[in-house]
C-alpha cells in the first residue's frame, strides 16, 4: 500500500494579489489529496503561523480510489487563512494518503507555479 497518515508542510503562502482571469488563474496553495485505498479517508488540516496560535483542524474528506485538490484560498471553517502570510501545515488521515502541495502566484503577468512533495510522517 502506498500512502502515509501524515504529512507536514513547511511552506505555505497565499499571494494578496492576482491578475489574469478570476478563478482559473486567481493566486492559490493547493493540496492534492490521492486516497489509493478503499475506504473513504477523513483529513484534519492544521495551520500554523509564525506570529499566533495554529488554526484547526480544517476538515476534509477524500472518497475511496480518488483525488481531491483543495485550495487553502476555500478553506474558512474554522476561519479564513490569511493571505500575505506566511503557514506551515500539517495533514492528518484516518487512511494512508498521498499528498502534493502546488502554489500559484500570479501577481504579475509572467506567472510562476511552485509543486513540492511534502514531509512524509506517520505510518
Amino acid at each position: 500500500m502506498i500512502g502515509r497518515t501524515r504529512w507536514d508542510i513547511a511552506e505555505g503562502y497565499i499571494p494578496e494579489t492576482s491578475t489574469g482571469p478570476d478563478s482559473e488563474m486567481t493566486s492559490h496553495e493547493t493540496v492534492c489529496l490521492l486516497n489509493p485505498t478503499d475506504q473513504d479517508a477523513h483529513v484534519e488540516v492544521t495551520v500554523y503561523f509564525g506570529d499566533r496560535d495554529p488554526v484547526g483542524p480544517y476538515e476534509l474528506r477524500v472518497p475511496a480510489e480518488r483525488t481531491c485538490h483543495v485550495k487553502f484560498n476555500g478553506l474558512d471553517d474554522p476561519e479564513p487563512i490569511p493571505r500575505g502570510t506566511d503557514f506551515a501545515s500539517v495533514l492528518e488521515s484516518d487512511q494512508p494518503i498521498v499528498c502534493q502541495h502546488t502554489r500559484l502566484d500570479s501577481r504579475q503577468a509572467e506567472n510562476a507555479l511552485l509543486s513540492t512533495v511534502p514531509y512524509a510522517g506517520g505510518q
